[in-house]
């Protein structure tokens, strides 16, 4: 195509751009040539990433051309080569007319985005321009480390002490590598992004994280995410130059947030106590060898190669710093309210000076942390967490990042924390629960305390100390910025270039109604007072019904937040409204665990790709994952409905402290500086949730879709101004929910006749291109697009790899662990893909254990969406009933091919959850246990071990239960017993699964003829291949059926046995708490095994006659008392309580004798 002249730079743009790239492109010149910041606004699938590359570095090249010109002019002494035209000025507008520069003052481009993912994304397009730079794309080790030594460690700053220590001794041949391949033209002339990055490295045996860091040095154009440039901390690990740069903030909607948490903290008391606990190990250890005759100076922790040692004072002195500060904010007393305590953000150097901290001593104190840190990092044996030593030394690092000038100390701490908050609350928090279960952290349940929290509350912080650096200009973009004043105001930098970019589409592309009514005429309200109405439930579920008939293949539902999400789909089930919808559209849930969103989101792309298929639809949350990373183009996402307005949670003291903070700004007036107030920046959040997850829809020139906006509020005018301009236009209020579905029908009748979508794109989706359309307006793609962006499926994977909350291990790059992490790479990786499927769940525990018997089958296409559908839809349910106590009711709705293929995939969900509501550490335990007892077939242990862990926090019970599935069948009986006792509830126990193998293979011989009269018809049915064990209770041969008659006769009446104790369960930990009815339950279950009466009498009665009140427990104890014990019991409780009415053994028993059951 011809050559594209914007401000006098020659862009070489690949097609022939539309009216609002010409202008985009034009706004980032016009903020390259005069030095100053742009925010632009352009909407998703108007090409904005091809814009700013294209744009960016046509006019780097023109600034070098600019030297060159110079240079020359210089040369020729005066003498013009051109004389309509002096070479002196060429390029001043590049240049600004600045005195003639060199070559290394050439502006290097920082180029920011959120994720490592959406990089990927940049660099691709990179690759599809005609210029060439040097590219540079930074991450950390944990992306970029091949050193299998180094992968196999969990701690991710582990790995940062254990690559800086084989760095410092030159034993790491994939480091020593570096200064070599450095220099290779293949590697520096070539775009990599961070998976061609680790291939290369892999190839040439080259550490892939310093030579990124090494390529940095004269890098065109370097890629980072936001927080290595915005966290002061990781811009120093990677010595980022920030002089005279050019940086731009891609997907900038997320900066306000980022700018914020990476300078706020929140120390909990379990981070405090994980330090403590860690320096006193190696204190310990030093001070045992010195005992035995070795020296103080022996002791040299020297990982960072800075040559000091730590004798046992220092350590001593930092063992001293953290209690200290433990004790200072422990210090405070909390309001009746527990809303706790705020302070001015100077108030921090105060309270770090309690423990003598200060500018003075924070160096040596973070250096003897990390050098604690790094010397337990290199030795072998146990893993030792030191996350919460490291944290704290983050964090000092933090507080006390730049040193006030000498005499100014006083002014400084003012004005640097004025955009700050302390604020100090009890330690109540969900977080709190899972300490309590991970065995790492046994004494932190012990002792209450309060968080420190440290919040910054104007994102202008970052932006101004970025200014500091001088950054020749910072351009802010996205597609979703608006309402464009108040994310300016609240950046505190000037912002001279400004754009809010329309899309591309014609207004036969998109249709947006604002539906205040149902089709009952029920007002929709997401309001606090109105979200959890039955009537406003209801309503909006026939709302989704009726929308869903109309809207073609894939429909997005996003609910302001988690919990209005899974009441609402709660009511939905109930009533009846799931099942229409699952019917039409199968339903597809986004889940908060991170390691199904993948196979959901797959699940959903395959059911709508399915011809035989009416669609899919997709419930997720504004602010989620898939309102912000995923591309739902064309069939994907044909129609959005938005069910509320995403406000933060208003009691929430963050939020509260924000709105105050801004509405104290806004008094003060400080002068050229706007604020918002704290109200304008509460509806801003919602807007900006609001509009990001709109953009889900139309993400390229010829897509098309239908945008809902089901929230009477949106038709206030303050609400609809903030939505985006593009949008704007397009704006419907109808009379009735009628008018709208015929209207949404009809405008999807027309957009499916005059855009008929081509085969192919329905299995491919290009992202935030659209430029590569030709000038005939004809829809075409980029056929060169890498294999990145083939399929959506491929997409989702590249997030999983990239975002850390998705992240997931994969066989493939974990296969040098050690047998603990092969243990769990394995329960994560897919049935699939293995040619072997395992004979039982606990034969998976080693691959090596796996038989051959069939090939497994792999649920594809309809099949495979159709579990994820039932999954999704099921999994928060499930989780929210068990911690109310209530019993799991889940229909298994698909068939299985087979016994194991059902118990692999049972035994596979099950861990992945495990993994999900237990902490690594947790998690890492119980597969040990598991994986000791299948070697020594000691129930006991795994008992111990299991049950230390998963039965603190009643939300965890379900997991112990779950464990039954990996218990031998010798021991089933025991395990369910076991677990009757320490959570209330059995898992499920029937004769049947005490079979062995060869019992249940020996069933099902055809030759075996014998077979007691009257269940002969039994026998003749049985197919054990639909059983889950192999077998049912059924099985009928003579002397297998007599040899159980008796032991199917002991759980008749389970459920009621499992209510009373289930009550009785909890009753009892309300009483005496968790520690003392285990061994209450421990004492029973001995009782039951040695008839030792007066054994156990005398432990209950001690535990249960402390208080008065705990009398009445005793009695409801008496069912589980053999009968032959029974008026002893009696006579026990009559002596305690008085001629109380006692009841008798068989009035409260349930049939059969709970005590057999027990």
């Amino acid at each position: 195509m011809p050559p594209l002249t914007l401000r006098g730079i020659t862009v070489d743009f690949p097609f022939t751009p539309y009216p609002c790239q010409k202008d985009y492109m034009s706004k980032v010149i016009e903020c390259l040539q005069n030095k100053v910041n742009g925010v632009l606004e352009s909407p998703t699938g108007t090409g904005k990433t091809l814009c700013l590359l294209c744009a960016t570095l046509a006019w780097r090249e023109h600034f070098k051309d600019t030297i060159s010109a110079r240079k020359i002019a210089e040369k020729m002494g005066g003498v013009e080569l051109f004389p309509d035209r002096p070479l002196s000025s060429w390029g001043t507008s590049a240049t600004d007319g600045d005195t003639p520069a060199y070559y290394t003052d050439m502006p290097k481009i920082i180029y920011a985005s959120r994720t490592h993912s959406q990089l990927a994304q940049v660099i691709n397009e990179l690759k599809n321009t005609s210029y060439r730079p040097k590219v540079c794309v930074l991450g950390s080790r944990e992306q970029f480390c091949i050193n299998p030594d180094v992968m196999r460690q969990e701690s991710n700053h582990i790995k940062v002490h254990m690559c800086r220590a084989k760095v410092s001794s030159r034993s790491c041949v994939f480091y020593n590598n570096v200064e070599e391949k450095s220099t290779d033209k293949e590697i520096t002339n070539s775009i990599l992004d961070v998976e061609d990055l680790v291939k290369t490295g892999k190839k040439q045996r080259v550490c892939p994280y310093y030579l990124s860091r090494t390529l940095k040095q004269n890098a065109d154009i370097i890629f980072m995410p936001y927080n290595y440039l915005l966290d002061p901390k990781s811009r120093r690990a990677h010595n980022i130059e920030l002089k005279g740069a050019v940086i731009i903030f891609d997907e900038a909607h997320n900066v306000e947030k980022m700018c914020e948490e990476s300078t706020s903290f929140d120390l909990t008391p379990y981070d405090l106590i994980s330090a403590i606990e860690t320096v006193d190990r190696v204190l310990s250890e030093q001070a045992k060898e010195i005992s035995h005759g070795h020296t103080a100076e022996d002791f040299n922790v020297d990982s960072l190669n800075s040559g000091l040692k730590l004798d046992i004072t220092t350590i001593a002195k930092i063992k001293q710093v953290l209690m200290d500060l433990e004790n200072a904010i422990n210090s405070f007393e909390m309001p009746v309210s527990n809303q706790g305590i705020t302070k001015p953000g100077s108030f921090i150097f105060e309270l770090f000076q309690k423990a003598h901290v200060s500018f003075d001593t924070k160096t040596g104190i973070v250096e003897a942390m990390e050098q604690i840190i790094g010397y337990l990092a290199g030795r072998p044996g146990v893993f030792l967490n030191t996350s919460g030593l490291q944290k704290v030394a983050d964090i000092i690092q933090l507080v006390f990042a730049v040193d006030p000038q000498e005499g100014s100390t006083r002014a400084y701490l003012e004005n640097s924390t004025q955009q700050f908050k302390v604020h100090i609350h009890p330690d109540i928090s969900n977080s709190r629960k899972k300490q309590s279960t991970d065995v790492w952290s046994a004494s932190s349940s012990k002792k209450q305390g309060n968080i420190l929290s440290y919040w910054c509350f104007s994102p202008g912080f970052s932006m101004q100390e970025l200014c500091k650096q001088e950054v020749r200009c910072l351009i802010l973009t996205s597609g979703t910025l608006s309402p464009l004043s108040s994310f300016t105001s609240e950046m505190q930098i000037p912002f001279p270039v400004c754009l809010e970019n329309p899309h591309v589409i014609e207004r036969d592309q998109i249709f947006v109604s604002i539906i205040d009514k149902g089709p009952d005429s029920i007002q929709l309200s997401s309001a606090y007072d109105r979200r959890f109405v039955p009537e406003n439930m209801a309503s909006l579920g026939n709302t989704v019904v009726n929308l869903g008939r109309v809207v073609p293949h894939g429909l997005l539902v996003f609910f302001p937040s988690y919990p209005v999400m899974d009441k609402t789909l709660e009511f939905w089930r109930a009533n009846g409204h799931a099942d229409r919808i699952e019917n039409m559209k199968p339903m597809f849930v986004e889940p908060k665990g991170k390691g199904t969103f993948t196979e959901i989101i797959d699940a959903y792309y395959d059911k709508v790709k399915d011809p035989q298929s009416r669609g899919g639809s997709f419930f997720a949350v504004c602010r989620g994952k898939a309102s912000e990373g995923l591309d739902f183009a064309d069939t994907y996402g044909r129609g959005v409905i938005i069910t509320g307005l995403p406000f933060p949670p208003r009691m929430d003291p963050r939020v509260l402290l924000k709105m105050q903070y801004l509405d104290e700004m806004c008094r003060k007036k400080t002068a050229n500086v706007k604020y918002l107030s704290g109200q304008e920046w509460y509806r801003q959040q919602a807007s900006r949730a609001v509009n990001q997850a709109i953009g889900r829809v139309i993400r390229h020139r010829q897509d098309y879709g239908a945008i809902f906006l089901c929230d009477h509020r949106f038709k206030n005018n303050d609400v609809k101004a903030q939505l985006p301009s593009w949008v704007k236009p397009y704006i419907r209020i109808h009379d009735n929910f009628g008018t709208v579905v015929r209207e949404a029908a009809q405008f999807f009748r027309v957009a499916q006749k005059l855009r008929p979508l081509p085969e192919r794109t329905v299995k491919e989706v290009n992202s935030d291109v659209i430029a590569s359309a030709d000038t005939s307006g004809e829809r075409s793609r980029n056929t060169t697009q890498s294999s990145w962006l083939s399929r959506p499926t491929q997409k989702a994977k590249m997030l999983d790899s990239h975002v850390p909350s998705l992240k997931r291990r994969r066989v493939d790059e974990q296969s040098g662990g050690d047998g603990t992490a092969r243990l769990c790479i394995q329960y994560e990786t897919d049935m699939s893909s293995s040619k072997k499927k395992p004979v039982g769940l606990l034969d998976a525990l080693e691959r090596s254990d796996w038989k051959t018997e069939e090939e497994e089958d792999t649920p594809v296409g309809e099949e495979r969406a159709s579990r994820s559908s039932t999954l999704s839809l099921q999994h928060d349910k499930r989780l929210d009933d068990e911690s109310r106590g209530g019993k799991r009711k889940i229909k298994v709705v698909q068939d299985r091919k087979s016994s194991d293929d059902s118990k692999a995939a049972k035994g596979k969900a099950f861990l992945v959850e495990l993994k999900r509501c237990l902490s690594q550490e947790s998690f890492m335990s119980v597969m040990q246990a598991l994986q000791t007892y299948k070697a020594t077939d000691n129930l006991e242990d795994l008992l111990t071990k299991a049950a230390n862990i998963l039965t603190t926090d009643p939300n965890t019970h379900s997991l112990l239960r779950g464990l039954y599935q990996f218990i031998r069948p010798h021991h089933k009986r025991q395990f369910d017993e076991r677990c009757q006792l320490l959570t209330g509830q059995g898992c499920g126990y029937k004769p049947e699964h005490s079979l062995t193998r060869e019992q249940r293979e020996s069933l099902i011989q055809p030759e075996v003829k014998t077979v007691t009269p009257g269940i002969g018809t039994s026998c003749r049915q049985l197919d054990s291949s639909k059983q889950l064990n192999l077998g049912g209770s059924h099985l009928s041969t003579c002397s297998i059926v007599e040899d159980l008659k008796d032991q199917s006769q002991h759980h008749p009446d389970r459920d009621c046995q499992s209510q009373m104790s289930s009550m009785l369960l909890t009753d009892l930990k309300k009483a005496i708490g968790t520690q003392k009815t285990n061994q209450l339950f421990l004492a029973l279950q001995t009782y039951k095994k040695t008839d030792n009466y007066d054994q156990m009498v005398t432990t209950v009665v001690s535990l249960l006659s402390e208080r008065d009140e705990d009398l009445g427990l005793l009695k409801r104890l008496m069912p589980f008392i053999p009968s032959h014990h029974s008026q002893r019991f009696k006579e026990t409780l009559m002596a305690l309580m008085g001629n109380t009415s006692i009841p008798s053994n068989n009035a409260d028993k349930p049939p059969n004798g709970p005590n057999k059951g027990m």
